[in-house]
């Protein structure tokens, strides 16, 4: 599978964005999606995931009721809608993918998107 990720920017404080991963290759409706991100010189941190077909998402606490994941199968892309975003958001944004809804949160994903960048001003 291969996983384009667009949609990053700068925003102010306050301010929203969503970012797209699509993806190419498998279908698409196999794979438990993820959202991490990464600062440099920090480990990269789970974000949002959700399962095949998007009955089930998962968030990290610092995101919950800010940030919602969703996806589209018809056009193999999942999506992260973020809202009230921080300069504590601020970090490369990556996509990922994986064939079981087993620990989403940890970075063991099978794919990996090229990771966009979001800056949030304050």
């Amino acid at each position: 599978v291969q996983l384009q990720a667009c949609g990053g920017g700068l925003v102010q404080a306050g301010g929203s964005l969503r970012l797209s991963c699509a993806a190419s290759g498998r279908p698409f409706s196999n794979y438990v999606m993820g959202w991490f991100r990464q600062i440099p010189g920090k480990e990269r941190e789970f974000v949002a995931a959700i399962t095949w077909s998007g009955s089930s998402t998962y968030y990290a606490d610092s995101v919950k009721g800010r940030f919602t994941i969703s996806r589209d199968n018809a056009k193999n892309t999942v999506y992260l809608q973020m809202n009230i975003l921080g300069p504590e958001d601020t970090a490369v944004y990556y996509c990922a993918a994986k064939g079981s809804s087993w620990h989403v949160q940890s970075v063991q994903y099978d794919y990996w998107g090229q990771g966009t960048q979001v800056t949030v001003s304050s």
